[in-house]
């Protein structure tokens, strides 16, 4: 399997109290975790022309996208059928674009496809050609797999929308349990449930962000954001007063605040303190959205700050 990293570069109330002058407002954060996952019977699969791939591309800055550029003549059906169940059982980790070369000649022609099939990945904006020829469906799941790998290494992990949706979808039954639990205001348990779900499904997106949101909440609960504040004014070094006040700074609204934070404490630290700051950073960019501008601000500092 050639190897992606070569040719990919970087290039985005419920039940809690709280001493009344410090009070949180948590109802973003908690809409958000409480948001039903994409139901059963959704696709992410969709068809491109020579107008669409610019759009397209654009995307790639959110969520990888999976260009199969085929031809009826190439005799790969069954390719194009496991790589539609592939992309559907990812749930929006990524987004699988056809071409049928045959009616889109041009567009072949601008990546320079010279035999069908040909699979190429895009990352934010930089083609990675992934294979050509028929693959079968394990081995073209092992691409895919390194694929999102790639993407997550370089920051690009948010999730697609559905195409479209069958008519008589109804809610994913993984995320029953995890659902449960937040409604109850047990944020705890649902991290538990939501870590059962990645267990099973390791990059599976929405997972992976309602972990992040209900590791959030579990944490707020139990802050005094007053004194969360002053002890980080207190001492700006400090690893874990800095974790505590940036979860505070994100949940009363003011993410770039929270980020900037953590990003100067990485370029301040070193070993495992540093690492500690990176990995809850990212969490954090979990719960605000990994599109949302804020976001993507920070992760170009963070680059500048790892590097």
């Amino acid at each position: 399997m050639p190897g992606l990293g070569a040719n990919c570069r970087s290039w985005k109330n419920a039940g809690m109290s709280f001493n009344p002058a410090g009070a949180m407002d948590l109802s973003g954060i908690v809409a958000a975790a409480k948001a039903p996952p994409p139901p059963p019977g959704a696709s992410y699969v969709t068809t491109v022309d020579t107008q669409g791939l610019e759009q397209l591309i654009a995307a790639s800055a959110r969520y990888p996208i999976v260009l199969e550029l085929n031809s009826p003549r190439a005799n790969a059906d069954q390719l194009s059928r496991d790589l539609v169940e592939l992309t559907n059982e990812a749930g929006g980790a990524f987004l699988l674009a056809q071409v049928d070369i045959d009616a889109e000649p041009q567009l072949a022609q601008a990546l320079g496809i010279q035999a069908v099939p040909t699979v190429i990945a895009v990352i934010a904006g930089q083609l990675a050609p992934l294979w050509q020829g028929t693959r079968n469906k394990a081995e073209a799941k092992a691409y895919l797999d390194q694929l999102l790998q790639v993407a997550a290494a370089n920051g690009v992990t948010g999730r697609a929308e559905p195409v479209s949706v069958a008519a008589d979808a109804g809610p994913d039954p993984r995320f029953a349990a995890a659902d449960a639990a937040l409604a109850n205001g047990d944020f705890e348990q649902a991290v538990v449930e939501f870590d059962a779900i990645l267990a099973a499904t390791p990059h599976d997106p929405e997972a992976q962000a309602g972990r992040a949101q209900a590791a959030l909440l579990a944490r707020i609960t139990k802050l005094e954001p007053t004194a969360v504040m002053a002890a980080a004014a207190a001492d700006p070094r400090n690893v874990q007063a800095g974790l505590d006040a940036a979860d505070v700074e994100l949940s009363q609204g003011h993410p770039e605040a929270a980020f900037d934070r953590l990003i100067d404490l990485i370029r301040v630290l070193g070993g495992t303190e540093r690492e500690t700051v990176r990995v809850r950073l990212l969490e954090l960019f979990e719960t605000v959205g990994n599109s949302e501008e804020s976001v993507l601000r920070a992760r170009r500092e963070l680059m500048s700050a790892l590097f």
